[in-house]
């Protein structure tokens, strides 16, 4: 057997560490494999981790893909390249992540996937493969994926010029139809809505994300005493991004809120979000490590996701990992990984519920580490990935 993984990044990213997650498992068991990507380098040298385009290339493809309209359809030369190499390589399962970072003309690798009969596996990281634009349309309340594209009102986002989501959307359908596919999801909630799309026909295996629970694990150090938390109940917020989709303005309507017993530590942001951030919000643009992460995580009180749009969100699972429980709104497939030993659910967009949550797990603590860490088990990548092998055994097995 011989696994191909097509994904923007290797080993960074929630989609990359998948990657890499998944060529280590495979490598161990001495399957050939190969991760072909476009964004970063490849710190540790791993000769079966091939970049096929520059930054620079990727950059020109996404003016074009603003200009033109065609997001998705762009990127011929390094789609080429790509497909090249498959050829050299023959692989019997390609295995494709997240390819709508214009690094890849859609159509031209799937009908190179359905001429050759190789099978495919496509995990599904959000919407965008059943969309004519977006990875996301919750907050838009827009259901016209479900009957094809067309007056889309999120256009601007994606093109300056040229609506040309009706078009897209035909391209993918065509490109998607009559594959040897089988499509996974990490969420319960993604597999729901490809089953209301024009993929309704293809099996769908929902095999849920996981971390490394040797890295996010309880992990103290000065991170109160530096920023004067000892006496304070700590709220945490963690996003790679921070924007109305991800509850930039809870966090800071909850700043206004909650009185000087409660101190809210957002990461993730940057000069522009300080801009918005009230002075009673600790602001960390980065941490150093994971390990760092960890610490801040076990740090806090409550971790409070006000994320809108959301697949299966990694940061869930890390919290809860390091001992502190989650409250979420209720948006994808963000509630999933919560039951009552671990964390709290309410209604998306209700703050007077979320603030009221908030006070109850801080006075209360109805969640206890020793519950968190317990259900933090579920989550190891290890066990996780390995269901990806399985299915990999399955059908080789059932094609031979």
């Amino acid at each position: 057997m011989v696994v191909v993984q097509i994904n923007l990044s290797c080993l960074w990213g929630s989609t990359g560490k998948i990657c890499d997650s998944v060529s280590t498992l495979l490598t161990e068991r001495g399957v050939e494999n190969y991760i072909f990507y476009t964004y970063g380098n490849n710190p540790g040298n791993c000769l079966n981790y091939i970049k096929y385009a520059s930054f620079a290339y990727i950059k020109f493809q996404a003016l074009k893909s603003r200009v033109f309209g065609n997001y998705g359809f762009n990127s011929v030369y390094a789609t080429k390249r790509l497909i090249k190499k498959l050829d050299n390589i023959k692989p019997n399962i390609v295995h494709i992540h997240n390819i709508h970072s214009h690094d890849c003309d859609f159509e031209m690798l799937f009908n190179y996937l359905k001429e050759n009969n190789i099978k495919v596996f496509y995990t599904f990281h959000d919407c965008w493969a059943f969309t004519g634009y977006c990875p996301h349309f919750t907050m838009a309340k827009c259901d016209n994926w479900k009957n094809g594209c067309g007056k889309c009102v999120l256009r601007k986002n994606y093109s300056w010029f040229f609506d040309k989501s009706a078009k897209n959307y035909d391209r993918k359908r065509n490109s998607l139809l009559g594959l040897d596919m089988t499509i996974i999801t990490p969420s319960k909630w993604l597999a729901g809505l490809v089953k209301q799309s024009f993929l309704e026909e293809y099996p769908v295996k929902v095999i849920n994300n996981g971390i490394d629970l040797s890295v996010f694990k309880p992990t103290y150090g000065s991170f109160g005493q530096k920023h004067k938390l000892d006496n304070k109940k700590v709220i945490l917020g963690v996003s790679y991004g921070w924007s109305a989709n991800k509850g930039l303005d809870v966090f800071i309507e909850l700043a206004k809120r909650l009185d000087d017993e409660y101190c809210i530590v957002m990461v993730g942001t940057d000069d522009i979000t300080d801009k918005q951030l009230p002075k009673n919000i600790i602001s960390i643009h980065r941490t150093h490590n994971q390990q760092e992460l960890a610490e801040i995580y076990t740090c806090a009180d409550v971790f409070v996701n006000t994320t809108r749009e959301e697949n299966y969100p990694t940061v869930n699972m890390e919290s809860i990992a390091c001992g502190t429980p989650v409250l979420t709104f209720r948006t994808g497939g963000s509630p999933e990984m919560i039951d009552d030993t671990c964390g709290s659910v309410v209604e998306c967009d209700n703050i007077d519920a979320l603030e009221e949550e908030i006070i109850r797990i801080c006075m209360e603590k109805p969640f206890s580490k020793e519950q968190c860490i317990k259900k933090a088990q579920e989550f190891s990548k290890d066990k996780r990935f390995k269901e990806y092998l399985n299915l990999y055994d399955r059908i080789v097995g059932d094609r031979e």
